[in-house]
């Protein structure tokens, strides 16, 4: 019960912490607007996180709880592109909904260069587990080629996902991230379907 709490706690900070820096961006908020709005204490802020620097590296940790959520409510009957491509639309939509596009362009270049820990990158994140699990299936049922094994077939999807986003902070997110991916992205994933053989008559 303690650990679930630690984590919700933990969760709460970083939830209310990302509201904030979208409503009124990073620099105007401070560290007491968080924990106000997180319903947390000061000794709790400090016991996760340095400071507000520190949050900035908790944007992975955003990302998987919306895949928590949906790996919920997803209605896991659809076939298994159909979840991929639900997946991204839904994680583009709240990323333009709810991640400041300077926070977003921040981290991916930490990303770049850091000498730590590549949170984008981290296999145990639920993510990966989930992707793994969809393409798995998918295989399994022979909606999705099994000529690449499914961890090829993650690092392509996730290698997509990286793509559109960088390229969406590059353009200063000038389009929509959620409309341009949902034209690019199912032509760059039909390589994942199965190749049909024609018919013999």
């Amino acid at each position: 019960m303690a650990k679930k709490n630690a984590r919700n706690t933990r969760a709460s900070i970083v939830d209310a912490a990302w509201q904030l820096f979208y409503e009124q961006g990073y620099e105007d908020t401070t560290v007491e607007e968080i924990i106000a709005a997180s319903h947390t204490s000061k000794g709790s802020f400090y016991h996760y996180f340095g400071g507000k620097d520190a949050l900035l590296s908790t944007l992975s940790d955003l990302f998987d709880r919306k895949y928590q959520d949906l790996q919920e409510t997803m209605d896991r009957n659809m076939p298994a592109m159909d979840q991929l491509l639900f997946l991204n639309q839904a994680l583009f939509q709240m990323i333009e909904a709810r991640v400041p596009l300077d926070l977003l362009a921040r981290l991916l270049s930490t990303q770049l260069v850091t000498s730590g820990a590549r949170h984008l990158l981290d296999h145990r994140r639920t993510y990966y587990r989930l992707l793994r699990q969809i393409i798995a299936q998918g295989q399994a049922a022979g909606q999705l080629t099994q000529q690449q094994s499914v961890n090829d077939m993650v690092k392509v999807y996730a290698l997509c996902e990286r793509a559109l986003l960088y390229d969406w902070c590059l353009c200063g997110g000038e389009y929509s991230l959620a409309g341009y991916a949902g034209e690019q992205v199912p032509r760059f994933l039909a390589q994942f379907l199965p190749v049909l053989r024609p018919e013999i008559v």
